[in-house]
């Protein structure tokens, strides 16, 4: 019999398909030395009570207890690391005027790189709090300060995919918050990839660099010609924002003649690696690009919200091929929760069903066929997101990484309503994804370490 180094036992949820839950009652999860889930056994296994015999009572033996549950940690695929300094402020005015007078002096502040320090680690703490163990991350445009963060990541033992903001078109971009020019983006990009890189090599869970194009009105064609050629030469995840708003796709297609996605494309910017945020404006030819270059989108329903001008039409795209996984977008999106992304996904899809115009007669109101189940906004939490960045995390299977939450429906502050002992397991589940707060989140493991337990 296989040494492992811990043993895990309790019951998981975990997505077998996009709309279907698996739901792993009473598993041994066996975890490496690298923190990947070697076997994962039923109690009807074979081998289920000689492991139970040698590790029962061990201090590398975990059992659960009653109420408690395994989860996958989460993947939010949309964080503006500096922005969780205005979090919660500014949701109610336009977006071009909100980066202006709001985010781009904020984040022109970590060029102090104590204030960075200070944001981060908050953030990170916060997101670790709230059952997310890997996050894609626009940082600023200090290389330094982007830096920081990848390594406050690796400290704090969170998967960190960091992208050190490039904009340097003088245009769209304010003078006392820009890359210096094309030249100087370009170079710090490269070194800040070579840094994160060599970072990487002494940490377990993985810290990414990332190539990231703040979006294609901030950036030169030069710039973007660059970055692509940057992902390419070091094979590096790359993140935007694509067809966001009325504004920005309207911006692109007065440039290029063309929809963001083509023209993303044409600077070598999509790909199996690449996740482009929001996309609630695009088209079904640019729906199949995606799905041809193995394109992800980061679907950020709270921001959208406020900012997107639409719903994204979730349900039709995973129809395309398109692969989709979730992020907060702090802080267009004020919540740094993923649980709160996952209920308000549920919601927006219903209401682009139904429709929104009681004007309108109840046939022509919505767009049919449009709402996502719980059961699916977890899967884009969750095995989508891994899916999206192209890694094995996401799922509790074998040869995927110990990531999870151990979601606690009895702590007393936060109790859910379950007053039956022998409630469906189902049921169960869908009242954590409705009703789970940070104080019933007792444990946060990545790749098979403890950072965060309250």
């Amino acid at each position: 019999m296989s040494e492992y180094t811990q043993i895990f036992r309790g019951t998981a949820f975990s997505s077998k398909s996009p709309k279907e839950i698996q739901v792993l009652e009473d598993y041994l999860f066996c975890i490496n030395a690298d923190g990947m889930i070697e076997k994962a056994v039923a109690p009807e296994h074979e081998g289920y009570q000689s492991l139970l015999n040698k590790y029962q009572g061990k201090e590398n033996f975990h059992q659960l207890a009653a109420g408690q549950y395994f989860l996958p940690g989460f993947i939010d695929l949309h964080v503006h690391a500096p922005q969780w300094a205005q979090s919660g402020t500014a949701l109610d005015i336009p977006l071009y005027d909100w980066l202006n007078t709001y985010t781009f002096p904020i984040e022109s502040k970590f060029s102090d790189l104590n204030f960075a320090k200070e944001v981060y680690e908050d953030l990170v703490n916060t997101l670790l709090a709230n059952g997310t163990t890997t996050t894609l991350y626009f940082a600023t445009v200090h290389k330094e300060a982007s830096l920081l963060l990848a390594k406050i990541c690796a400290e704090k033992g969170q998967r960190g995919l960091v992208g050190k903001v490039v904009m340097d078109e003088p245009e769209q971009t304010p003078e006392f918050y820009r890359d210096l020019n094309t030249q100087t983006a370009l170079a710090d990009t490269e070194e800040f990839i070579i840094a994160v890189k060599e970072l990487a090599k002494s940490t377990k869970q993985g810290v990414y660099p990332v190539v990231t194009p703040r979006f294609i009105p901030s950036c030169t064609d030069g710039a973007l010609k660059g970055l692509g050629e940057l992902a390419a030469k070091y094979d590096t995840h790359i993140q935007s924002h694509c067809s966001e708003s009325d504004w920005a796709h309207g911006y692109v297609q007065e440039r290029f003649n063309k929809n963001d996605a083509f023209a993303l494309n044409e600077f070598g910017l999509l790909g199996d690696k690449a996740v482009m945020a929001h996309c609630n404006f695009l088209n079904d030819e640019d729906a199949e690009l995606f799905a041809t270059t193995g394109t992800a989108i980061g679907h950020c329903p709270i921001s959208n919200a406020y900012f997107a001008n639409s719903v994204l039409p979730v349900v039709h795209l995973h129809e395309k091929g398109v692969d989709i996984g979730l992020g907060t977008d702090v802080s267009g999106g004020f919540s740094p929760s993923l649980y709160d992304n996952a209920r308000q996904t549920v919601m927006s899809s219903r209401m682009l069903e139904d429709g929104v115009d009681p004007n309108l007669s109840a046939d022509k109101r919505g767009l049919p066929n449009s709402r996502v189940t719980i059961n699916e906004a977890f899967y884009l939490a969750t095995a989508g997101g891994g899916e999206s960045l192209s890694l094995p995390i996401g799922r509790l299977q074998e040869s995927y990484t110990w990531d999870v939450q151990i979601i606690d429906t009895k702590i007393s502050s936060a109790k859910l309503p379950i007053f039956d002992a022998n409630e469906d397991l189902n049921d169960i589940f869908q009242k954590i994804m409705y009703l789970v707060r940070p104080e019933n989140i007792r444990e946060v493991w990545v790749q098979g370490n403890k950072v965060h337990s309250r």
